[in-house]
């Protein structure tokens, strides 16, 4: 399962992987071009102890001796007193950066190297250090001035001039920038997508909410200049998605099918007043007797969605200034009828929970065969929460890749906290190829950054009183 994930995050973002290994590639190639060459030229060196006597037990003693020196000498070889006697004063420092000495395992042999941008100098500086180097053994292994040294340094293999830099070397490093580039790509791509809580599959929005997927809703981008899905005939992808979500609600309950269901969402901006006028008007081309509420009695969308006049409506109805079939509205063809929200109130949340609410739902679940209930988002304001109470059923709208996966566990801990049913999920603005901030205030309006644009008015049948 892991692998197939890893395999499907990098088919969605194979032209980042194809553009980080290609500039990889490309700085690699420029650094390598501008690079100074280096070249490295070597000596070898064997330190011998001085064996007078020509014993065996002299022998292995003066092996002993060599083997204990050499370790000694790869860091002497770097020393200013060494060095100096290469270099001149100015070049002590620079000369040390460029020399690497080493023991060779298990020998008396040491291994120096040195590295300049000119091969015929690197070869000239690697043997006067040897020389250097024997000459300072030679005068501090003396015991006396007069006597001769216990411990001899011999080189033993001079340095060649290189005829091949050590680096830069083009073909690796173009390809070690290219995997460099290609691995920090990846890696920043899973980090990203690890870290990144927001809904992007069904299965996760599944799991998370744990409810049934009603309806994926496709992005199209002409959608929110065009909301609704009557354009192309309902031709298009986005108007077969909702057909299928109206199927889908048809199957959610043989013993318990909802009558009344109250559509909202988790934040502003997700999508669920167009979701709610779509449905609407698939149900009633399918036969339905429906009725549209606009019960987003804060920011009232439905009278922009539809182009009907929305200044009476439901918040006349419950304060008992008119009637209900005075207010309700028919519009396009087949009829689909719609309860606009009317004045916007003072106090949403206590009308939505009133008596006179549930007398005006119990009418309209008599009388329609499906009543669909546009209500505010979840966590800003309790509206919907109090309208879920009262309704057979919810169904909670999820914007892809922007709700986060604790904003819908938290709405349905919302909705099961005052029993509410939550019959499914739907989720929006998903693409083809594949906050903290609620905004939603008191205000009756909504932030202007997660405002849903409004829609390009339509020219539906002049509204007919029922």
């Amino acid at each position: 399962m892991e692998l197939l994930y890893y395999a499907r995050l990098m088919r969605r973002h194979w032209l980042l992987l194809l553009l980080s290994l290609s500039a990889g590639a490309g700085v690699a190639f420029a650094v390598t071009t501008h690079a100074t060459p280096r070249y490295v030229a070597g000596i070898t060196m064997l330190v011998s102890a001085d064996d007078r006597e020509g014993s065996l037990s002299t022998a292995l003693q003066a092996g002993a001796l060599s083997q204990q020196r050499v370790q000694s000498y790869a860091a002497l070889l770097t020393s200013r007193r060494v060095v100096g006697r290469v270099a001149g004063a100015e070049d002590v420092r620079e000369l040390r950066d460029a020399i690497s000495a080493s023991a060779i395992p298990s020998t008396t042999l040491l291994r120096v190297t040195v590295a300049d941008s000119d091969p015929v100098r690197a070869a000239h500086r690697a043997d006067a250090l040897g020389s250097a180097f024997t000459r300072v053994i030679d005068e501090i292994e003396r015991p006396t001035p007069k006597s001769p040294p216990t411990v001899r340094v011999t080189v033993v293999d001079p340095a060649e001039v290189p005829q091949t830099p050590e680096s830069p070397r083009p073909p690796v490093d173009v390809a070690l920038g290219a995997l460099l580039a290609l691995l920090a790509a990846v890696t920043g791509l899973v980090l990203r997508d690890r870290l990144d809580t927001t809904v992007k599959t069904a299965e996760t929005l599944q799991k998370v909410a744990g409810s049934s997927i009603l309806g994926v809703i496709g992005y199209e981008r002409d959608a929110r200049r065009h909301p609704l899905i009557l354009r192309d005939q309902g031709r298009s992808s986005r108007a077969e998605a909702f057909r299928s979500l109206r199927t889908n609600l048809q199957f959610i309950g043989v013993d318990r099918q909802p009558r009344s269901l109250v559509v909202t969402s988790c934040l502003p901006g997700e999508g669920k007043s167009s979701t709610s006028a779509n449905l609407a008007i698939t149900m009633a081309q399918a036969g339905w007797r429906v009725v549209l509420v606009d019960a987003d009695l804060r920011r009232p969308s439905v009278p922009r969605y539809l182009g009907i006049e929305g200044g009476t409506g439901l918040t006349d109805v419950l304060i008992e200034r008119a009637r209900l079939h005075d207010v309700i509205q028919t519009w396009g063809q087949p009829g689909l009828a719609v309860l606009p929200s009317g004045r916007i109130p003072p106090n949403p949340s206590e009308l939505l929970g009133s008596r006179g609410m549930r007398s005006v739902l119990a009418q309209l679940t008599e009388e329609y065969d499906m009543v669909i209930i546009d209500a505010p988002p979840l966590l800003p304001v309790t509206d919907a929460a109090a309208l879920g109470a009262i309704c057979d059923g919810a169904l909670l709208v999820v914007r892809h890749g922007k709700t986060r996966r604790e904003q819908v566990l938290r709405a349905g801990e919302l909705l099961s906290s005052i029993n509410a049913r939550l019959v499914g999920t739907v989720l929006n603005f998903v693409p083809a190829k594949h906050g903290s901030y609620y905004g939603y205030g008191y205000g009756y309006g909504y932030d202007s950054a997660v405002q849903e644009a409004a829609p390009e008015t339509p020219q539906p049948q002049a509204p007919i009183p029922v």
